[in-house]
């Protein structure tokens, strides 16, 4: 069965074109930018908004579909990005070097994912596509927005002072298509509300061609874009895509956004956000216009680098605060809030320094490691053959299996996941040459065990496994264990250390179970190894086996037989 996983990988390699391991920036190069920040307010380069803008960094790099990209803050102002060979760096430098950039936009067209042929567009310039209506928000007595983090959409609302509804991630029509609203005059209900909700017809052509379920084709959209264009957009998980207007309201004018807990109104979780003067005022406009119009042109969509990060509907007119619930959890509402943050990020970034790293320091110190690597596994052969002698045959083709199964893992996972061998992946494989000679180890003194306890080969070889079996579970998932926290609790280079430790350690579970277990039970049957050979690393006098007491029959007592 390990033969064959090892061919069908194999073919894998071959048929997508890769057959050697994607190197990290340290073993193949890259470019590495360094940004410093800038703040005309004072005290506003802190840790904290420092954090912020490293967060940001990460989500754009990995929109890029980067892997092994580290980001990390060196000093109270220097931000240093490392990205390896074979990315755009002219794309990473302009995607990196600007801070957030959130806009409220109104949406014109809402549908879900599935990218057709480009369509004509439909009714009148002015009517607007649509989606299924939701229940719009109950008025109250303050601002409030219902949001869910979920796919599906979320009906649930209400509005305190006016009346705003949300779902993070809104539902969307069958159809891959907009369809008219069936009522485009609502469109100018008001003297002096009138909104906009046309879509020319290159937008709605880009919005039937856009495939919003491919990282690179989100983080790519609306590059050289302008707040005041009309613009294609997805939402998170692209499961949805949009048509959106001009920016109506800027996100550094959001002054606060926080998450807490409703008590008083028994909505759970929910976020609230104010706005400054400028943004007060903006904002009250565009609910305006937006409360008369039929869904999906009564949404305003909450734009974070042109993703769509929730997309609330409005009923009435809103002021300058506002509070978003619905199915949220602590995490999602604290996430949502973060993001309403990052408009007001009060820092820019210069880039100080970008510099072309080579790959000579790497490729030296990988060729120490592979001698030492290469050292050490000498050392182990040597051993095993020294002492287990035939047996090392199967320790030596069982360490042969898991590299090279190790090997091609490692090579279809770059482009599978983006996973890149850097130097600390290295030194996890190096690692695991000793967690895989020592499973091996721990079979073979279980066999020679119940050799000394008098058993010929074959039901050693059976009556051992399942004792050598538990203590490598036990051994192995240790390991794995310890793998697992170092990767979740550890940044950059470090997890990919742990990535390649715990990969091989899940290999070695493999290959002594659907190799090394099996082969031992076909040359148990050979006479070289059953007959204990002087070479064989189970010669019965060698492990010092007493032969088995031979149990004679004793002549039965002769019985005299007394007459009474």
């Amino acid at each position: 069965m390990i033969l064959l996983a090892i061919v069908a990988l194999t073919g894998g390699m071959f048929l997508s074109g890769h057959t050697t391991p994607r190197l990290g920036i340290d073993l193949a190069g890259g470019t590495s930018i360094t940004l410093t920040a800038k703040s005309d307010q004072v005290g506003a380069i802190n840790k904290t908004n420092m954090e912020t803008a490293k967060s940001i960094i990460d989500r754009r790099v990995n929109g890029l579909g980067v892997s092994e990209a580290e980001s990390q803050i060196q000093g109270d102002r220097n931000i240093i990005v490392n990205i390896p060979k074979g990315t755009n760096a002219a794309q990473a430098e302009q995607q990196v070097g600007t801070t957030a950039q959130l806009y409220f936009r109104p949406v014109l067209a809402e549908v879900a994912n599935t990218p057709a042929t480009p369509a004509s567009p439909s009714g009148s310039p002015s009517g607007s596509p649509s989606s299924p209506a939701s229940p719009s928000a109950s008025a109250s007595t303050g601002a409030k927005v219902s949001g869910s983090p979920s796919a599906s959409a979320s009906t649930q609302g209400r509005a305190v002072t006016d009346a705003l509804k949300a779902s993070s991630t809104p539902s969307a029509p069958a159809s891959g298509a907009p369809s008219p609203n069936p009522s485009p005059s609502a469109s100018t209900a008001a003297p002096g509300s009138a909104l906009d909700t046309s879509i020319p017809e290159e937008l709605q052509a880009k919005l039937a061609a856009l495939d919003c379920s491919d990282a690179k084709t989100r983080a790519n959209l609306n590059l050289k874009a302008k707040p005041t264009d009309k613009i294609v957009a997805c939402n998170q998980d692209g499961t949805a895509k949009y048509a959106l207007g001009p920016a109506a309201v800027d996100g550094k004018n959001v002054s606060k956004a926080a998450a807490q807990f409703d008590t008083q109104g028994g909505n759970g979780w929910v976020v609230t956000l104010n706005f400054d003067g400028a943004g007060s005022k903006a904002f009250s406009k565009i609910t305006s216009q937006l409360s008369q119009q039929q869904p999906p042109n009564n949404q305003f969509a909450i734009v974070l680098d042109n993703e769509v990060v929730s997309a609330p509907s409005v009923n009435q007119t809103l002021s300058g605060s506002a509070e978003i619930y619905g199915s949220f959890t602590q995490e999602s509402s604290e996430e949502l809030a973060n993001v309403l943050s990052y408009g007001s990020l009060p820092l820019t970034f210069d880039k100080s320094d970008v510099t072309k790293v080579s790959a000579a320091v790497g490729g030296e110190q990988l060729h120490g490691g592979l001698i030492a690597g290469g050292v050490g596994l000498a050392l182990v052969v040597l051993y095993l053959v020294a002492y287990y002698r035939g047996l090392s045959f199967v320790a030596i083709l069982s360490l042969i299996v898991s590299a090279i199964l190790t090997y091609e893992i490692m090579t279809l996972l770059g482009p599978a996941i983006g996973f890149a061998l850097n130097l600390p992946a290295v030194c996890g494989a190096i690692v695991a040459i000793g967690i895989t000679a020592d499973s091996f180890i721990v079979f073979f003194e279980r066999i020679r065990d119940e050799l000394r306890e008098g058993r010929s080969l074959q039901p050693a070889v059976a009556r051992g496994w399942p004792r050598a079996r538990r203590t490598i579970l036990v051994s192995d998932f240790v390991s794995f264990l310890s793998a697992a926290v170092l990767f979740v609790v550890s940044v950059g280079k470090v997890q990919g250390f742990a990535f390649t430790l715990g990969l091989t350690t899940l290999l070695d579970v493999a290959v002594v179970f659907l190799f090394t277990k099996p082969l031992m039970t076909i040359l148990a049957r050979k006479k070289f190894y059953a007959g204990g050979h002087p070479w064989s690393g189970l010669d019965p006098r060698a492990l010092g086996v007493n032969p088995p007491l031979r149990r004679t029959r004793r002549p039965a007592a002769r019985t005299d037989v007394k007459e009474a």
